[in-house]
C-alpha cells in the first residue's frame, strides 16, 4: 500500500474584527503574503486584510486509503478553527476543498518523463 498525499485548502473570512485585531493582522501581513503560500502539515495562512477580510489556510496531509482524505479535511478545518479561535478572531463562511495528489492528472513534463521511463 502506498502513501497518498492530500492538499487541503480551508477558506473563510474574518468577521467583526476590532481595530486592534485589524492592526495586528496588518502588522503581520508580510509573513502571510500569498507569495509565501505553501501546503504544509502545520498549515500556511495567507490573507490581504487591506483588500478584503478573506483568508486561506493551506495544509498537506497523508493517508493510506482514498477515504482518508475526509479525515485529513476534518483535521485541517479543526486546525484552522483552533488557530483563529486561540487568537480571538471571529470568522464566517468556512469551507474546504481537498485534492488527492495520486488522483491528479499528470502535467506535460510528468507524462513525458513517464513515457521515457517505460520505453
Amino acid at each position: 500500500m502506498s502513501t497518498r498525499t492530500f492538499r487541503i485548502t480551508v477558506r473563510g473570512a474574518f468577521d467583526s474584527l476590532t481595530d486592534a485585531q485589524r492592526a495586528a493582522l496588518l502588522a503581520d501581513a508580510s509573513a502571510h503574503d500569498v507569495l509565501r503560500a505553501a501546503f504544509t502539515p502545520e498549515g500556511s495562512l495567507t490573507y490581504d486584510i487591506a483588500a478584503r477580510p478573506a483568508f486561506v489556510f493551506r495544509f498537506s496531509d497523508t493517508g493510506e486509503e482514498e477515504e482518508d482524505i475526509l479525515e485529513a479535511t476534518e483535521r485541517a478545518e479543526e486546525a484552522a478553527t483552533a488557530w483563529l479561535t486561540e487568537r480571538g478572531y471571529a470568522f464566517k463562511n468556512l469551507r474546504s476543498t481537498a485534492e488527492d495528489l495520486s488522483q491528479a492528472p499528470l502535467g506535460k513534463r510528468q507524462r513525458r518523463s513517464a513515457r521515457s521511463l517505460s520505453a
